[in-house]
């Protein structure tokens, strides 16, 4: 990692990602010169999580602990500190949270975060801040009638999708917060605002409420993506008053104001430095690929998620169009399919043993094509397309109940990218002359799984590193929104 002039100005970029808090500084240079984390599990063991959340005994309810966030933003900012990092240099920060979650604030908070006490940890000062002590996040899956009454109330899922860039999500903050306002209406009254993980952190570091950004508001099913307004009919549909709970949203490059003195005089950070929207760790991700027009990047992890830029939107029933975080008049895609590596891996060990070397040795060893045989399949019910099961077709499209190893193998890797290929048309996005793919995650350092992934979109492969990409984006978009002339934020949203 790059040393910097003593005196250069530094970019601060956060990410409160499912299992960890992240920070990455950079200079005027882009180049990294500082990181930390604090892993949720292990380095704060008093919230009992596990990957992060808590799985409630109905299966489909997970949350996380609101508190268990402060918690660690103290342990990161005391352990910079320790180490000697520079707050006083860092000119702008920005960050990321994982999509979907929500903070309650409770009736007072806003006051308690302007009284902030720099002799005290942020966590102790907070404890009653919060009408819902255990966030819901975007593992949870208990939000179906409310979904249902949402998409009624639009007119149908497509017209919930063309308003707000997708159909009804159980994830989605919009039904999360019906849920809770008809089965919790006690702790709801008690709320004085609502957040996202992105905007709680920004307000974190404001010491007052943080407006939602365009781009992580597209995921709450209630944004109107083309207007980049809350949609009324959503509103309207989800609780009263919620426009006010939710505060204007705020373009995603705006400038909010100041770092609190609060974090001034606990951690030396300077009262000129800027606090730029925060945004959801996708969005972040898609700045911290610097994606080139025509890109797409595939992260092949336990889930695989494909990100692009659109000039226009073209929301379907399946995948995600947000409002893009970098262009300020542009849009993004996005996919998510839960089969992703898993899938792969209980392949391999059914049919090579376990080992990824005879997984690439099928794959080298059967043509592309796969001589007509295709598979789809989905281990979990899946996200895009709603389906489950094991799903075999040989060449004349009649089903089949098993196939050899090597046949095997290579159906589900093109079954897999194929089905990529296909929702990302479905969104808007073709395929150029000088189209890249850009592939990351664990399945990505492997050769022959890249071979077919090239073989499908027709377009050459290329590998990054994506494992801090919403930090680093978030680095980059306070540099960004630092230099540019960016809307600042009405201070009271």
């Amino acid at each position: 990692m790059a040393a910097a002039e003593p005196d250069s100005p530094l970019y601060l970029g956060l990410d409160f990602s499912t299992q960890q808090l992240k920070a990455v500084a950079i200079d005027g240079d882009l180049g990294p010169v500082h990181q930390d984390s604090v892993q949720f599990d292990s380095e704060l063991p008093e919230f009992r999580t596990h990957g992060g959340v808590h799985i409630h005994p109905d299966g489909l309810t997970v949350t996380s602990p609101v508190l268990m966030w402060v918690k660690a933003l103290d342990l990161l900012l005391d352990r910079m500190k320790a180490a000697g990092f520079g707050f006083s240099r860092v000119r702008a920060l920005s960050g990321s949270g994982q999509q979907h979650g929500a903070v309650f604030w409770r009736t007072g908070a806003a006051r308690t975060l302007t009284q902030l006490d720099p002799g005290q940890n942020l966590h102790q000062q907070l404890t009653d801040s919060f009408s819902v002590q255990d966030s819901p996040v975007w593992m949870d899956s208990s939000s179906g009638p409310q979904c249902d009454a949402l998409q009624e109330a639009a007119g149908g899922a497509m017209r919930l999708a063309d308003i707000t860039g997708s159909r009804a999500y159980e994830r989605f903050t919009g039904n999360q917060i019906s849920k809770l306002r008809q089965t919790r209406p006690d702790q709801f009254q008690d709320t004085e605002r609502i957040s996202l993980v992105s905007s709680f952190g920004a307000s974190l570091f404001l010491g007052r409420y943080a407006a939602i950004d365009y781009s992580d508001g597209s995921g709450m099913n209630l944004l109107d993506i083309r207007d980049r307004m809350w949609s009324q009919i959503c509103l309207d549909a989800t609780a009263t008053n919620l426009k006010r709970l939710l505060g204007e949203p705020s373009p995603s490059t705006a400038v909010l104001g100041p770092v609190s003195s609060f974090l001034q005089h606990r951690y030396g950070f300077s009262g000129s430095c800027s606090v730029v929207a925060f945004t959801g760790d996708n969005p972040a991700s898609l700045a911290g690929m610097r994606l080139h027009q025509g890109d797409i990047a595939v992260s092949l992890g336990t889930s695989d998620t494909l990100f692009l830029s659109l000039s226009e939107p073209r929301p379907s029933l399946e995948g995600h169009v947000f409002c893009n975080p970098v262009e300020p008049d542009g849009f993004m895609a996005l996919l998510c399919f839960k089969n992703g590596s898993l899938t792969r891996e209980r392949v391999r060990d059914r049919c090579c043993s376990g080992s990824w070397d005879v997984f690439s040795q099928a794959l080298d060893g059967t043509p592309l094509g796969n001589h007509g045989n295709i598979g789809f399949y989905f281990d979990t019910m899946e996200i895009t397309p709603p389906a489950v099961g094991l799903h075999r077709f040989d060449a004349n499209d009649r089903q089949v109940s098993s196939w050899s190893p090597e046949l095997e193998v290579r159906a589900l890797v093109e079954g897999q990218f194929l089905s990529r290929r296909l929702h990302a048309e479905r969104l808007g996005y073709s395929i150029g002359s000088g189209t890249r793919v850009l592939a990351t995650g664990g399945a990505s350092a492997n050769r022959q799984i890249l071979q077919v992934l090239s073989d499908v979109f027709n377009a050459p492969v290329y590998t990054i590193d994506l494992s801090d990409s919403a930090c680093l984006g978030s680095a980059y978009r306070a540099l960004h929104g630092n230099h540019s002339n960016g809307t600042t934020a009405n201070p009271t949203s």
